[in-house]
């Protein structure tokens, strides 16, 4: 079984806030878990507000908790807010199901983390996730 590592959690984190310098984004704020939804690293950028980290890392543990990214969950939002209702309710309301949460994958598909990331729009938050992933040479899941 793989594992995601304080360095490459790191990697991930700087990859993605240079994306975020390189586009104009908003001040972000990077979460990254382990498979087991734990917080492996978090970074703040200054001028990101208080409660970004909550966001983030309810981003990130939705792809965990589901095991897709959080763009399939925010789809279901949409579509069968029951569903979202209940697992927001199971999960203790940690879920936040909008783009910026992304799964990380080996090349081989086995998830081994997820990142969430918050303070731009959530398409933005979502782009700045992929970067990182891949800058780390792994596998971003999305849930598109």
């Amino acid at each position: 079984m793989a594992k995601l590592t304080l360095s490459k959690a790191n990697k991930i984190i700087r990859d993605a806030l240079a994306k975020g310098k390189e586009l104009g984004l908003k001040p972000l704020t990077v979460v990254v878990l382990d498979a087991g939804g734990a917080m492996i690293a978090m970074q703040r950028e200054d001028g990101s507000s208080h409660l970004r980290p909550e966001i983030a890392a309810g981003k990130a543990f939705g792809c965990i908790a589901a095991g897709v990214g959080s763009r399939w969950l925010n789809a279901q939002a949409e579509t069968r807010p029951h569903f979202l209702e209940g697992l927001s309710n199971v999960s203790g309301g940690r879920i936040v199901a909008v783009p910026g949460g992304v799964l990380v994958k080996t090349k081989t598909g086995e998830i081994i983390g997820a990142v969430g990331i918050t303070g731009d729009t959530s398409d933005n938050d979502e782009t700045a996730a992929v970067a990182g992933i891949e800058g780390a040479g792994l596998t971003p899941d999305t849930g598109a």
